[in-house]
């Protein structure tokens, strides 16, 4: 599934280089066969464009294939190993913990300048320089100095010649002509082995800039083992994707204006990666669930009703295909489209429409059906009876039945709207009543009445 951190990343990516005319290039990277599965990359190609990113784009490159660059990766591996910049190693990492007293210490050179030649089993490992230190040049990390003698021999290829990710990482970058790399905080270890493959294949390393781990409520890096973080999980609860990309945007960095709620279109214009914050980002589900309310009420009816479509048929839906009237709903969509958050809400607000006898929540029940409530419904559906069928007339008979009862109208209500809806809180209770209809509406204080006495 795709991370909502990976997706952040692709928006930054996408925005640096839609403002710079240049190509925001995606690449699978497949050679772990363990991890690469058809599907996985079908996923994330419908993921990136469900927020935008796609080839529909001039600015879109891709996808391509790590594992079918394989042969320049041996390639890149063999001159690094005949310019004297790489050697074999039969070492294994029991050897070298015996040797180094510590799992911790990373390899110690041991095979340094002992002219092992290829063959099964040998590794060829990077040899790192002694001295200096290796500068990052990082847009928001500034240029942090990793002193070489810290960094070990790491390997570049496997004991069967395979290359490891760290080379076939470069060479593809160097291949596809990348300038700018734009990722997680977590890969900031790894660059500068990156930036001396770079240079040992001849080429300046790109411009990095390492984005700020995103974090849950506790402050603590978003985990699929704990987390939601599927982007996926959030569009199939029916979070819009306008409003996924507008927050997905602001974690880490924001418009100097303040003004947070805006079309991705402008967003774009004012992001700057040299502005983000290198402070963990907040991942706010409620303040992402609010951005997705501003932007359902800002939504056309017609697109409202169409966007409900997926929460109005099974599986979500409780109701048959054939209780569905298209027509009722259209005419309280505009109310439930002021109420909801999220469009998988609607079927809650409109269920008692499309049902026989509504899903009764027993707190919300247990809550209005109080002492006085069967009086008060048993007077409501007396003069409900015979009054004229429209929300402003149902709310005056229902005003009467209140001050006959001494009780305010909002008091009143509740008895009425968890009869006839099952809950206390949904759409307006006399344009709900006006649409459910005499008929329905009756029968259901006559049931609640029976169960009441």
């Amino acid at each position: 599934m795709f991370h909502v951190g990976g997706a952040r990343s692709a928006l930054y990516n996408w925005a640096t280089a839609r403002q710079h005319g240049g190509k925001f290039v995606l690449r699978i990277e497949d050679t772990d066969a363990a991890r690469n599965r058809e599907e996985w990359t079908e996923g994330i190609i419908s993921a990136l464009a469900a927020v935008g990113i796609s080839n529909a784009d001039p600015a879109f490159e891709g996808p391509y294939f790590q594992s079918e660059n394989v042969a320049r990766h041996r390639e890149a591996s063999a001159e690094l190993y005949e310019a004297g910049l790489a050697y074999y190693c039969d070492c294994t990492r029991e050897q070298v913990t015996e040797r180094t007293g510590s799992q911790q210490l990373g390899y110690d050179g041991f095979c340094r300048d002992r002219g092992l030649s290829f063959e099964a089993g040998h590794a060829l490992r990077f040899r790192t320089p002694d001295e200096g230190g290796t500068v990052v040049v990082d847009l928001i990390r500034g240029n942090p100095e990793f002193p070489n003698s810290a960094i070990e021999d790491f390997v570049i290829a496997r004991g069967d010649g395979s290359p490891v990710f760290l080379l076939a990482n470069v060479v593809d970058d160097l291949d596809e002509g990348i300038t700018q790399v734009i990722r997680g905080e977590e890969h900031l270890s790894n660059t500068p082995k990156q930036q001396l493959l770079w240079r040992a294949l001849g080429a300046e390393p790109p411009v990095w800039a390492h984005l700020p781990v995103i974090v849950n409520e506790k402050r603590q890096k978003l985990s699929k083992r704990r987390d939601k973080v599927a982007l996926e999980d959030y569009l199939a609860e029916g979070y819009l994707p306008e409003a996924m990309v507008n927050y997905l945007m602001l974690l880490g960095w924001g418009p100097k204006d303040d003004v947070e709620i805006r079309p991705y279109a402008e967003l774009e214009q004012l992001f700057s990666v040299e502005d983000v914050n290198g402070a963990s980002a907040f991942f706010d589900v409620k303040k992402l669930t609010a951005f997705n309310g501003e932007y359902i009420r800002a939504l056309p009816v017609e697109r409202f009703v169409a966007a409900c479509g997926p929460w109005l048929t099974a599986p979500h839906a409780p109701w048959s295909a054939e209780a569905f009237d298209p027509a009722l709903f259209v005419t309280v969509a505009g109310l439930a489209q002021t109420r909801i958050s999220v469009l998988s809400e609607i079927t809650a607000y409109v269920d008692f429409l499309f049902l026989d006898e509504p899903v009764r929540d027993e707190a919300s029940w247990a809550k209005a059906m109080k002492e006085g409530a069967a009086d008060l419904l048993r007077e409501a559906r007396r003069r409900l009876a015979d009054a004229a069928w429209e929300a402003e007339t149902l709310k005056a008979v229902l005003e009467e039945t209140a001050a006959a009862a001494g009780l305010k109208l909002g008091k009143a209500q509740a008895p009425i709207r968890v009869a006839v809806t099952g809950r206390t809180v949904g759409l307006p209770l006399f344009e709900s009543l006006e649409v459910l209809g005499r008929e329905r509406t009756l029968v259901r204080l006559d049931k609640a009445l029976a169960e009441l006495v």
